[in-house]
Parts: C-alpha cells; structure tokens; sequence
C-alpha cells in the first residue's frame, strides 16, 4: 500500500484526474448557475416593467399622498417588488428562460 501511495507516477495521475474531475463539474455548476442568475434577472427586470406599468396611473396626492416624492421612489419600490417576485417562486419566466438557454448551450456544444 505504501509503494503505491509514494509511487509518484500514479499518485500525480490520480491527483490529476480528481483535479481535472472537480474542474469539470464546477464550471458545469457554474454555466448552469449563471445560466439560472440570468434567468432570475430576467424576469425580475419583467415582474418590475409590469408593476411599473400597474402604478404609473396610481395618484400621488391628496390627503395621504407622497406627493412628487412618492412619484420619485415609485420605481425603486417597483424594482424591488419584482426582485422579490421573481426571487420567490415567481410566475414561471424564469424557468422557460432557464430551460431555453440551457438548449442553445447544448446545441452549441
């Protein structure tokens, strides 16, 4: 057991072989983790256009309103609704987005 262990040819070929094992599945984590991030940041950047659609009518005066400044951080208030959204279960854009860009990438390879 000790002569194998010490033998350096195969102790650098099993080194090598489990380093170039763990290369391979960490970019593959890494393309689908980037691939899912993108996903996500895609149907937030839609969740948020939605929302922004739904509130661009909405009043800001009146007794209780914010008045322009209301106006102002409305948009921040809608990013972070959508980034919320789609970080929970969202509505499913980001799945079929997943899914689509995971084939281009296999068809690519």
């Amino acid at each position: 057991m000790t002569a194998l262990v010490s033998s350096p040819a195969i102790h650098s070929y099993a080194i090598d072989q489990a380093r170039s094992e763990r290369l391979s599945a960490q970019a593959g984590q890494r393309k689908t983790g980037d691939a899912a991030k993108t996903a996500q940041d895609f149907e937030a950047f839609f969740l948020t256009q939605f929302f922004e659609f739904m509130s661009k009518d909405l009043k800001t005066d009146g007794l209780m309103g914010g008045g322009q400044a209301e106006a102002t951080w409305r948009s921040f208030l809608n990013d972070q609704y959508g980034r919320e959204m789609a970080r929970g279960r969202g509505i499913g854009i980001a799945d079929m987005v997943y899914d689509q860009m995971l084939k281009m990438q296999e068809a690519q390879s």
